[in-house]
C-alpha cells in the first residue's frame, strides 16, 4: 500500500481544523444537538446495515420520499439533481439515456465509452456483461424504495467499482402498503402514468407496480416509449425472511446525439441524420433470504437470472465512396483516412462477394444493425457475524458471488442514401466485410470480506478485501478472427478509520482499490490499425490490460442544530485506463485502447437541513473536480482541426474530456401552508473538454446554470396536484461534444468538425397522484 506523503497529509490537517468550527467548538453548538443515525449497508446485499458514520468513506442516501418530492423523471434524474460531484451529459438527447457521470466516473447506456462504476438493484449487479453499460430504463422508478451511493473504489462491490457504487432497494408489501395512481403530462407531449398497489396478510407481503413513459421528443424525430413492471412477493418470519421479485421492461427509445455547431446555431431542435433507435427488452428475476442464527449471526443470500436483448438501428452519414482510380472506376471504395501515400485502394463487396457498382442509392449514407441478447445467471451468499471483539461492537462479512453470462452478438452495415430529411434508406446491399457474428462467455468469481470494529467508543476501524477472478472466451462465428480467450484476476484491499472528535464531527479517512477486466467488447475492438464502429463493428483482439483504481480519501462530516454537512478531499489514480479513442471519419468510430495512468482528484462540501420550525429544507453541493491524464501519450483524432498527420500530443496533466471543473448545487422546498409548497433548485456546471480533444488544444464547451421550479398542492387527503418547470429561463446550453465531418453531409458551408450535444430548452409538466387508501 503506497505511503501517505506530507502533501497529502496538509489537506487533511485542514479539513480537522474545518471541523473544529463546523462542530461548534467553544459555542455551544455541538451540545445542543441531538443527531440522528443513519444505517447504510456495506455490500451489495443489503440486510444488514451499519451507522454511516462508523465507515471511512462518503457515503449518500436517499428514498423513494425524497425522489416523489423532487418530481424526478428516473433514477439518473434525481441523482442529477440532489447528489453532489453527479453530473449528466445529453450526448444522445434522450432524457432516459443520459450519461452518468460522478466523480469523473461514468456509468451510461452508451457503448464506447470507460464504464466506471457499478450499479446494484436487490444486490443483483445491473451493468451489462458485454460492455458494462447501464440502461437507467431497466430501473423502474416507482419500485424503488432507496437509494445508497458509495463513493471510491470499494472493492466489495465487485468489478468496475472504479470511482463508485450506486446499490438501489425496492419496494415490498411490509415497507410499502396502500395503492396508488400516478398521471403527469405537458411540454414534448410527454406523458407518464404509474400505478402501484401494496400490502400484507400475517407473514405474506405482496407489491406490484408499472410505469408508462411517452413522448414526441423536443428534438425533430425523436419520439419514445418506455413500459416497466414489477412485482414482489414477500415473506417474513420471527428469524428469517424470503422475497421473490420480477422485474420487467420493454424500452424503444430515439437518440439522435450530436448536431454540428453550424446546424446548431440555426436550429437547435434539428438532427444530423437518422434515426438512431434503441429497442430494449430486459428481465430480472431473483429470489433472495435472510436467516438469523441467533443474536449474533445472519445468514444472506441470492439467485438471480437476467436477461437483455437489445436491438440498435442507427442511420448515419457514409465513409464509402466511388473509387477513384481508374482500374476500380464505377465501383465503390472505402474512404481512407490517413492512408499512405501510394497505398492501393479496395473495392468493397458486398453480401455475396461481388463488387459494388457505384450508385445514387449506395452513396452517402449507411444504414447500420446491431443485435444482442445477453443472459446472466448469478448467485451471492454471505455470512455477517455480530459478535464483539475485544469486548468492543464488530461487524464481520465475509461473502461468495458467482456468475456466468452468455452474449450473441451480431451486426451488420447496409448502404444507402440520405433523403431530404437525412434519414438514412438503405438499398438492400450490405458490406461483406461488415458482418460480424460473435458468441462470447464471461464467468466471473468473487470471495470478499469486511470487518469494522470498535477500537473505542470513538473510533471504528474498517479492513476489506475481495479477489477476483474473470475468464471472458470470444468464439467468431463466421470465421476464426475473432476467437480469443482471456483471464484476469486480482485481489484489492481497502482500510480506513473512522473518529468521533466530538458529539457533533466525524472524521474518516481510508484507501481502496477495485479493478475493471476489459469486456468482449472492448477487446474485439481494440486495434488502432483498423478502427471499429460502435456498436457495430468488431475487429481482432489484441490484448487489453485490466483497469486498477486506487482511491485515497478523507473528510469531516456532522451536524449542527437543523444542518448536516460534509466536507472531504478524494483522490484516485486509474492505472491502464482504458479510453475510446476517435479515429475514423465518423462521430462514432474509434478503438479501445489502454492510455496509461489517469487521475481524478478533488474537494467536495455538501449541506443540507431544516429550518422555520421544520418548513423550509435546503440543500447545498459544490464540487471542485481536476481530471487529467498523467502520461504523455499521442492520441489518433483526425477530425480534430488541430490534430497533426491525424494525431493529437497529450500531456501529462491536460483534462480528460466531458468533465467540468466545478459543480454547484442548490435547492429548498418550503411548506407555504399544510397543502401548498413550492421548491427551486439551481445547478451550475463549470466548461468542459471536447472528446477528440484529449491534448486540450480547441475551445472548451461553456459552462451554464439551470434554474428549475416545482410545487404540489394537497387538495384533498387522497388527491394530490403537481407540477414542475425545467430549464425556466430557457437557457440555450450544451453538455457534450466531439468531433466529425459534417460537410460530407450538409455541404461545404459547414466545415466546421464540431459536434454538440445541446441541452432541453424550457419545459413544464403537471400532473396528479390519488392514493386509495
Amino acid at each position: 500500500m503506497p505511503a501517505v506523503s506530507q502533501q497529502q497529509l496538509k489537506p487533511m490537517r485542514l479539513l480537522f481544523s474545518a471541523g473544529l468550527v463546523l462542530s461548534g467548538s467553544g459555542t455551544g453548538l455541538a451540545e445542543e444537538r441531538l443527531p440522528s443515525i443513519d444505517v447504510i449497508s456495506t455490500t451489495p446485499l443489503h440486510g444488514v446495515e451499519i451507522e454511516r458514520n462508523r465507515l471511512p468513506m462518503h457515503t449518500e442516501i436517499a428514498t423513494d420520499e425524497d425522489i416523489r418530492r423532487q418530481q424526478s423523471l428516473d433514477l439518473s434524474e434525481f441523482l442529477n439533481q440532489r447528489f453532489g460531484s453527479v453530473f449528466l451529459n445529453e450526448a444522445q438527447n434522450n432524457p432516459l439515456q443520459p450519461d452518468l457521470l460522478y466523480r469523473g466516473f461514468v456509468a451510461s447506456p452508451l457503448i464506447g465509452l470507460p464504464q466506471g462504476m457499478s450499479v446494484y438493484m436487490d444486490g443483483v449487479r445491473i451493468n451489462e456483461p458485454f460492455g458494462d453499460t447501464v440502461n437507467w430504463s431497466v430501473i423502474p422508478e416507482s419500485a424503488i424504495a432507496g437509494i445508497n451511493l458509495m463513493a471510491g473504489s470499494n472493492p466489495l462491490f465487485g468489478l468496475n467499482t472504479l470511482g463508485g457504487a450506486l446499490s438501489v432497494q425496492t419496494k415490498n408489501g411490509f415497507t410499502h402498503p396502500g395503492a396508488e395512481v400516478e398521471v403527469s403530462g405537458g411540454s414534448f407531449d410527454r406523458y407518464t402514468a404509474q400505478a402501484s398497489i401494496g400490502g400484507q396478510k400475517d407473514n405474506l407481503g405482496y407489491f406490484f407496480t408499472g410505469n408508462y413513459f411517452d413522448e414526441d421528443g423536443w428534438r425533430d424525430y425523436s419520439p419514445s416509449e418506455s413500459k416497466q413492471l414489477f412485482g414482489s412477493l414477500a415473506w417474513q418470519g420471527e428469524a428469517g425472511s424470503l422475497d421473490l421479485t420480477l422485474s420487467l421492461s420493454d424500452n424503444e427509445l430515439i437518440g439522435n446525439g450530436a448536431l454540428p455547431e453550424d446546424l446548431l446555431e440555426e436550429d437547435r431542435e434539428a438532427i444530423f441524420t437518422r434515426p438512431d433507435i434503441t429497442e430494449q427488452e430486459a428481465t430480472l428475476l431473483r429470489l433472495g433470504g435472510q436467516r438469523e442464527l441467533g443474536d449474533e449471526i445472519v445468514l444472506e443470500g441470492a439467485i438471480y437470472f437476467r436477461n437483455s436483448q437489445i436491438d440498435t438501428l442507427n442511420g448515419d452519414d457514409s465513409d464509402f465512396e466511388e473509387c477513384e482510380e481508374a482500374e476500380n472506376e464505377g465501383f465503390i471504395c472505402e474512404e481512407e483516412e490517413g492512408g499512405e501515400e501510394g497505398e492501393e485502394e479496395e473495392v468493397v463487396l458486398d453480401q455475396n462477394g461481388n463488387p459494388i457498382v457505384a450508385d445514387d442509392d449506395v452513396e452517402g449514407g449507411t444504414v447500420n444493425r446491431s443485435k444482442s441478447d445477453q443472459d446472466t445467471f448469478g448467485l451471492s451468499l454471505q455470512t455477517a457475524f455480530l459478535q464483539p471483539l475485544g469486548g468492543r461492537d464488530n461487524q464481520l462479512i465475509v461473502g461468495v458471488a458467482a456468475d456466468r453470462s452468455e452474449v450473441d452478438f451480431s451486426s451488420d452495415t447496409e448502404l444507402g442514401s440520405l433523403d431530404d430529411s437525412r434519414q438514412a434508406i438503405g438499398s438492400g446491399i450490405f458490406v461483406e466485410e461488415s458482418f460480424t457474428e460473435v458468441e462470447t462467455e464471461t464467468k466471473n468469481l468473487s470471495f470478499y470480506f469486511t470487518d469494522t470494529w470498535s477500537v473505542s467508543e470513538q473510533l471504528a476501524l474498517t479492513l476489506s478485501g475481495r479477489w477476483n477472478k474473470t475468464e471472458i472466451e470470444l468464439r467468431d462465428q463466421l470465421g476464426t478472427a475473432l476467437n480469443g480467450d482471456h483471464s484476469f484476476t486480482r485481489f484489492n484491499p481497502a482500510v480506513g478509520l473512522a473518529y468521533d472528535l466530538n458529539q457533533g464531527v466525524n472524521l474518516y479517512a481510508g484507501y481502496s482499490e477495485s479493478n475493471r477486466a476489459p469486456t468482449a467488447m472492448e477487446l474485439t475492438c481494440a486495434d488502432p490499425e483498423d478502427p471499429c464502429r460502435l456498436p457495430n463493428a468488431f475487429l481482432s483482439d489484441p490484448p487489453l490490460e485490466q483497469v486498477v483504481a486506487k482511491t485515497w480519501e478523507a473528510g469531516l462530516r456532522g451536524s449542527l442544530p437543523g444542518m448536516n454537512w460534509h466536507l472531504g478531499l478524494f483522490q484516485t489514480t486509474n492505472e491502464d485506463d482504458i479510453l475510446f479513442i476517435s479515429a475514423g471519419a465518423l462521430t462514432n468510430e474509434g478503438f479501445f485502447d489502454n492510455v496509461g495512468e489517469t487521475r481524478r482528484q478533488g474537494l467536495e462540501l455538501t449541506l443540507n437541513g431544516r429550518l422555520a420550525d421544520n418548513r423550509l429544507d435546503w440543500f447545498l453541493s459544490y464540487t471542485r473536480l481536476k481530471a487529467t491524464f498523467e502520461e504523455n501519450l499521442n492520441i489518433a483524432s483526425p477530425n480534430n482541426p488541430f490534430a497533426v498527420d491525424g494525431e493529437i500530443a497529450v500531456s501529462s496533466g491536460d483534462r480528460l474530456p466531458g468533465l467540468p471543473e466545478n459543480l454547484l448545487k442548490a435547492g429548498a422546498t418550503y411548506r407555504v401552508t399544510s397543502n401548498i409548497s413550492l421548491g427551486a433548485d439551481l445547478q451550475y456546471s463549470s466548461d468542459i473538454v471536447l472528446r477528440g480533444d484529449e491534448a486540450n488544444l480547441d475551445d472548451e464547451i461553456d459552462g451554464y446554470t439551470l434554474v428549475n421550479l416545482r410545487g404540489e398542492y394537497q387538495a384533498t387527503d387522497k388527491l394530490k396536484l403537481f407540477a414542475k418547470v425545467d430549464n425556466l429561463f430557457d437557457k440555450e446550453y450544451e453538455t457534450f461534444g466531439l468531433y466529425g465531418e459534417a460537410d460530407e453531409v450538409l455541404g461545404d458551408d459547414y466545415e466546421n468538425p464540431r459536434f454538440l450535444s445541446p441541452g432541453s430548452p424550457r419545459a413544464i409538466w403537471a400532473g396528479l397522484r390519488y392514493n386509495f387508501y
